[in-house]
């Protein structure tokens, strides 16, 4: 399969580098503060139809102390700022989550017990703003590998592939399911996570490493 071998190749060039520092910087999470996990939350609220760059650029400057302290349109006033979509929505969504502020005994205690599909059910279920690819984000970002990241990009790469035949137009739990399996066979084939996969697929259609 071409997909297979490129990413193969790319395992053998200077980005294997790259992706390997991300990976460590996320098992890193395990060691990080509840302020710190909250701040990845939110972080992850934010890309929600949105650039993961410059909601990195809000988290930097927003700040965990902030996420969980700041008022409600200060949070939005700086997400507008960032032309970033949907300020308004956005820090509503935030201030709503810091009812989970201890996100991190939270996930740490439903993956200890049943796994983390199910701690991303938890979080779909239960906070506003995150659907699959949001919590599936969430989770790989604090260390977890076994989940996929079906965003526009991973998606058109399985369509460009012929993993799938098209781009769903709307995500629901099953169709998300139902392609995030045959992700799994990719990342089977090639012998590694979902989050490791995940990462150079997104940098075959963006030329970068983010988080």
């Amino acid at each position: 399969m071409e997909l297979i071998d490129k990413i193969n190749r790319l395992k053998k060039s200077p980005i294997k580098e790259t992706v390997d520092k991300r990976l460590l910087e996320f098992k890193s999470f395990e060691n990080k503060t509840t302020e710190e996990w909250f701040s990845e939350l939110c972080f992850c609220l934010l890309t929600a139809n949105s650039r993961a760059s410059s909601a990195m650029k809000i988290q930097d400057q927003i700040t965990g102390r902030g996420f969980m302290y700041s008022p409600q349109e200060n949070i939005a006033q700086i997400i507008r700022m960032n032309k970033h979509r949907f300020h308004n929505n956005k820090a509503k969504f935030i201030v709503d989550a810091r009812k989970f502020v201890n996100i991190k005994a939270i996930i740490h205690k439903i993956t200890g017990e049943k796994g983390e599909k199910e701690a991303r059910e938890f979080l779909v279920e239960n906070v506003k703003g995150l659907g699959y690819k949001e919590s599936s984000h969430f989770l790989r970002n604090v260390g977890y590998t076994s989940l996929a990241i079906l965003d526009r990009h991973i998606l058109n790469l399985m369509v460009e592939n012929n993993y799938i035949n098209e781009r769903p137009k709307t995500l629901t739990k099953n169709k998300y399911l139902e392609i995030e399996e045959k992700f799994n066979k990719i990342s089977d084939d090639l012998d590694m996570t979902n989050a490791e996969l995940d990462l150079y697929m997104w940098y075959m259609k963006t030329g970068v490493v983010l988080k």
